[in-house]
């Protein structure tokens, strides 16, 4: 498995590195309008499009990529050159999301699991801006226990035929390969029998439908697979060795989720509705700036943000010298969840009724992001699965009974589909 965290020196200071990345901003990058944010709703094709084109000006501008290995397209550099580069590229427009999944999770987890060519071909691409990467993972019938997948992988000759379905993809629509959890046997227990697969989601027997969610948007997919058929290459990691490379998959997640992970491709709001709340601007607008049980309230939310940022840190630096494991990164998962949500609860309760009423005071855009505070508890897995890996596998606790532990999975008692 590849050290994601390990990097060459540089003979350039972080500094002189930073220096030169603001007068490339400067000279090749849009800046953002503060009174008009970008706004990259997720379920539509434009921003992804646009994010591909800053990609590709990043890469030639050699500010891509910056901490993935140069082998595979990166500079290869620390991440304390990646924090400087978000820092000097804040009131810049940048490919948010190609963060999540792309960079963060899918091209992280093939550094960590692929083969060389996967690596050379995979994770360059993405860099460059050719490729976007999605996870195929969530199942119909799944809910939380991802090692219960029933797609069937079945070997043919050299080749694996793919049947089964897929769900809640994040933005697949948008997206070049999946990764792809499969079952290859079914007659060891669950964890045992998966393997995974890089999928091109373009490839004949796919069939992608988008998902309209209750607020109109359309973010996620559900995918179809009816004889897909694979080259034995489009196998990440071993045969039936798909736990651990989806194990490493998940912990790159946590870490994304949480703000925690090095290849980010620049910091910031994916749009005006992901913003961080502007307190002093807050007060302000809702005439409270002088009060001090309103200043008090903006005063812990801004407390806990900063919190989550040391946090985040603590955690990375804890993960790289050996004094964390790896599932450390659930805890700034639940950080993260527990951060995001209290802001918005602080903001509606500052802003009032103006929050749940648009009264055309520009309050109403913190009560229409309450309805999804609790997606930050979501993502990466729930919290509650979150709070098990942290205490079965940081604090030592006794795991919980599963009936199914140790069992063939052919032999497991499931509903019928």
């Amino acid at each position: 498995m590849t050290d994601t965290t390990s990097a060459p020196s540089t003979t350039e200071t972080v500094a002189e590195f930073a220096e030169r990345a603001r007068q490339w901003l400067a000279d090749s990058m849009p800046r953002i309008d503060p009174a008009h944010p970008p706004e990259a709703d997720r379920g539509e094709e434009a921003p992804w499009l646009r994010a591909r084109k800053l990609q590709k000006t990043l890469y030639s501008g050699g500010f891509a990529g910056i901490c993935f290995p140069r082998e595979y397209g990166g500079l290869g550099l620390p991440i304390a050159y990646q924090r400087a580069f978000d820092e000097a590229s804040r009131d810049y427009e940048m490919p948010i999301i190609l963060n999540t999944p792309t960079f963060t999770i899918c091209a992280a987890t093939i550094l960590d699991t692929g083969s060389e060519d996967q690596k050379r071909m995979h994770i360059a691409g993405a860099i460059r801006g050719d490729e976007v990467l999605v996870q195929l993972l969530s199942e119909p019938s799944g809910g939380s226990d991802l090692a219960g997948v029933i797609t069937r992988a079945e070997r043919r000759g050299d080749s694996w035929v793919i049947n089964g379905a897929k769900t809640w993809s994040t933005s697949a629509f948008a997206a070049d390969y999946g990764l792809l959890l499969a079952r290859t046997d079914w007659d060891v227990p669950k964890h045992q029998g998966l393997t995974m697969f890089l999928v091109s989601l373009d490839a004949p027997g796919i069939t992608m439908r988008r998902i309209k969610q209750v607020d109109g948007g359309e973010e996620f997919c559900e995918e179809f697979f009816d004889d897909l058929v694979l080259d034995g290459d489009a196998v990440v990691g071993e045969v039936n060795g798909g736990w651990e490379v989806a194990s490493r998959q998940l912990y790159h997640e946590r870490r994304a989720v949480g703000g925690g992970s090095e290849f980010s491709s620049g910091i910031g709001a994916e749009g005006a509705s992901d913003k961080q709340v502007d307190y002093v601007g807050l007060l302000a607008a809702t005439g409270l700036s002088d009060d001090p049980r309103a200043r008090a309230k903006a005063g812990r939310a801004l407390v806990r943000r900063m919190v989550q940022d040391q946090l985040v840190d603590h955690v990375y630096h804890g993960v790289l010298d050996g004094r964390l494991p790896p599932a450390a990164g659930s805890i700034i998962r639940i950080t993260h969840a527990e951060t995001v949500q209290f802001e918005i609860d602080t903001a509606l309760e500052i802003a009032g009724a103006a929050a749940v009423v648009d009264d055309g005071s520009g309050l109403f855009e913190y009560g229409a992001r309450y309805p999804s505070r609790q997606a930050a508890s979501l993502g990466g897995g729930t919290t509650e699965i979150a709070r098990n890996i942290i205490g079965e596998r940081i604090l030592g606790f006794p795991r919980e009974p599963a009936a199914d532990r140790g069992v063939p999975f052919n032999k497991v008692k499931r509903n019928k589909n």
